[in-house]
This record gives C-alpha cells, structure tokens and sequence, in this order.
C-alpha cells in the first residue's frame, strides 16, 4: 500500500522523538506555514498514539496583523482538539537587533510557559530551509566547524529540551501539508525584506540552485559536521575533566596539562570556560580565542567576554571580570549575573550587587577563603544602599550562602557542544 507524503512526513517527524517519546509536547505556533504544518502533523500522531500536545503562539505585537494571525493560529488549534495559548510580548524600545531581540524574548516566553504548565519538550518547526540559511550566514562570518555545524536537532536551555523535528524537511514540503488540507497560512512581510541578513541568505540560495546547492544538501552538510563536532567535543571533554576544576565560580586549568593540549582541545576548554563564566549567547570570533590560548601558552593573563584570565602558580584562574557585572542589580531571590542564587533570612529593602573593592575591604575573613580579591570583587553581595549586609564568597555571611546555578557538570556539557543555544 502507497504511503502518502503526508503520512510519510509525520513518521519522520515522529522518527526525532522516538524511541523515548515523551508523554507530552508543546508546540510554538506562529501561524506561518512552517509551523502550522509541524502542528497539523503532530497533531496527527497523536491521534496515533504520539504525546499530547498544546500549542503556543507569541505575538510581538510588531505588526497590525499579529493579533489576528494568532487568532487563526487559536482556530486551527481549536479545530485540531489541541489546547492554544497566545503569549505577548511588548519589550520592543526601538532600538537594536529587532530580529535578535524578538527571537530572544520569543523563547524566554515559551520556556517559561512550558515550565508552569509542566512541559519539559517544546518543538519548533525550523526547516532545512532555515538551516540551509544559517549555514550561509556562518559562511559570510568565515566560522569554523562549530558554526557551521548550524542549529541542533535538540538542545537543553532555559530548563526545557528545545525540538527541531522538522529539520531535515523543506519548507515546500511542509507546504505540501497544508495545500492537501486546503489550509492557509500567514506571510510575515519581514520575510521578504532584503535589510534582513536571512532574507538576503535565502535570496542567495535560490541563485545557488543552478549549481547543485540546495537546502537539502547544505542542510545535510550542517549534519555531517555536526557528528564532527560531537567527536571533538567528547575529546575535549575528557582532556578537560583531567585538568580542570571548579573553585566557587571560578574555573582552574592545570598549566602545564593545558600546554600539551593540541591548539583546538585547548581553544574549546577555554570558549567553553568563557561561555560558562559570562553566561553568554555567542562566543568570541575563533581568532580572539586562539590570541587567548597564545596568550596562556607565553605564559601571561588578559581579559576577554567579561572574564579575567590570569596565570600563575602553576595554573591558569578564569574568573568573572569585576566591570562586567559592576553594574548588575537584582533582588534578593533572583539570580544574579544569571548564575549566581543567594540564600539566607528576610531582607526588607536589599538587593544582590557585586562585592567591588570597596566592599571587599569590608570583609575581615576574606584572606581565609582562598580566593583572590578579583573574583571576590565580582562575587555576589547584598546590599541595602551603602550597607554590606553579607559577601558570602568572602567569608561574610551573616547567615547568608551562595550557590551556583550551574555547576561543574555544566561546563562539561558546554564541551560536548550544547552550545550556541540559537
């Protein structure tokens, strides 16, 4: 018996979660053809035994017709049995990355939805178009291994498991989904607009044609090197537990281990370092990293991504750079430089900043904790204006500790490749 593309589509689709499914998945909708098509297929694995799902939509509230589109996306779901939601964002001031900023609160929306409503699995609907893409755009930034092994198939951020399932499926074929069912589909007028850089990557693309270059082919590119990328991360990560340790939030590299290291284990052990620190999206450009690594080598520190680098003793300390977060400001139940949880009795009218030397100098028992002034200077304090009422990574706690948000393990995983999170 004949199998129809869209039924052929959908075990595919299914093929990323299997053999572990998980019982249930949300779903970011908007309203596009890409994503209403990975709804549409989703949906009917469920009705074959796949999880539930319940689908989410973002509005940005950018254009006139967002709000309507997400009320189609509303009325396919209802018309589907699945549970919808509409989230808004209103955080657009006009200024910067417009594309960057929107993504960024895209996903921060959902993860935190996904996690009040317990979903642990959220699937997006990028295509082998979309990847196709990113590949190009690396290619323009002259990237490495890494950033042309483009967007994971899965990835673990913000406490959920983001999916890609639709990865290795055109665009067109997903279409193909949608015109069978006589199904429409909004069109984003930003995605014709060539000021875009993804615009101009898929404009480009289509030139490419003639010469074999296909979304399917660079698409299956990104694949291979990927599986590349997985190979050199486990390397990496073995040298890496032999000769790196975790002091409170710094990170110590054994100096003569790091010396015999090859110049790529030993650029990854520190992009991953510089990513665990900072907290960062994006790394720096492969040639400011490898200066790092010539700079460790020579034997000398520098600073770079908001971290301090210093060498000495035998070792290499990589440590959060005071100016960095000199600024930083949150409550005293937030997460402070997005690692960094403080925990001890009620404090009306204090906030979590950064030790800074002059609060360092306020600390009788910093010289027992053993760490250098530097990275308690960029430790976490709290404060009540002028007051220090606790440093606890420089020996004052006053009944308060410190603990990290990520661990040890989690510079680990950064090696096995977790990373870039877009």
């Amino acid at each position: 018996m004949s199998v129809t593309p869209a039924v052929a589509l959908r075990d595919r689709i299914a093929d990323h979660f299997l053999p572990d499914a998980p019982p249930c998945l949300a779903v970011g909708v908007s309203g596009g053809s890409d994503s209403l098509a990975l709804l549409v297929l989703l949906s009917d694995w469920r009705d074959r035994g796949g999880p539930e799902i319940s689908a989410v939509t973002v509005d940005h509230g950018l254009r006139p017709e967002s709000a309507a589109e997400a009320r189609q996306v509303s009325d396919v779901c209802a018309g589907l049995a699945v549970p919808h939601e509409t989230l808004e964002w209103s955080g657009w001031d006009g200024r910067g990355n417009l594309p960057d900023k929107a993504r960024r609160a895209r996903y921060g929306l959902i993860a935190g939805w996904a996690l009040s409503h317990g979903f642990a699995d959220v699937a997006l609907a990028h295509t082998a178009d979309d990847q196709a893409e990113t590949v190009l755009m690396r290619l323009a930034r002259e990237a490495g291994l890494d950033g042309l092994s483009a967007m994971a198939p899965r990835r673990h951020d913000a406490g959920v498991t983001w999916h890609r399932p639709a990865l290795p499926v055109t665009r067109e074929a997903l279409r193909g989904v949608l015109r069978a069912r006589g199904m429409t589909w909004a069109d984003d007028p930003g995605n014709a607009d060539p000021a875009y850089e993804r615009v101009r990557a898929r404009q480009a693309l289509a030139e490419l044609a003639p010469l074999g270059i296909t979304a399917e082919g660079l698409s299956a590119v990104a694949r291979h090197l990927r599986a590349a990328r997985v190979e050199l991360g486990l390397q990496a990560e073995a040298a890496a537990r032999s000769i790196v340790a975790v002091d409170q939030g710094d990170l110590l590299i054994e100096g003569e281990g790091f010396a015999a290291l090859s110049d790529e284990l030993a650029r990854r052990i520190v992009q991953a370092a510089l990513m665990w620190i900072s907290g960062a999206d994006y790394v720096p450009r492969g040639r400011a990293q490898m200066r790092l690594v010539d700079t460790l080598r020579a034997g000398r520190g520098m600073t770079l991504h908001g971290c301090l680098i210093g060498v000495g003793r035998g070792q290499i300390r990589m440590s959060r750079e005071y100016r960095a977060v000199s600024g930083l400001r949150v409550p005293p139940d937030g997460i402070w430089d997005g690692r960094w949880r403080l925990s001890g009795p009620d404090a009306p009218g204090a906030e979590i900043k950064a030790l800074g030397p002059e609060g360092l100098a306020r600390c009788p028992g910093r010289h027992r904790t053993g760490l250098p002034a530097a990275s308690m200077a960029a430790s976490p304090a709290l404060w009540r204006g002028a007051e220090l009422l606790s440093a606890p990574l420089a020996g004052l706690n006053n009944g308060w500790s410190a603990r990290l948000s990520r661990g040890g393990e989690d510079y680990f995983a950064t090696l096995r490749g977790d990373w870039p999170p877009h």
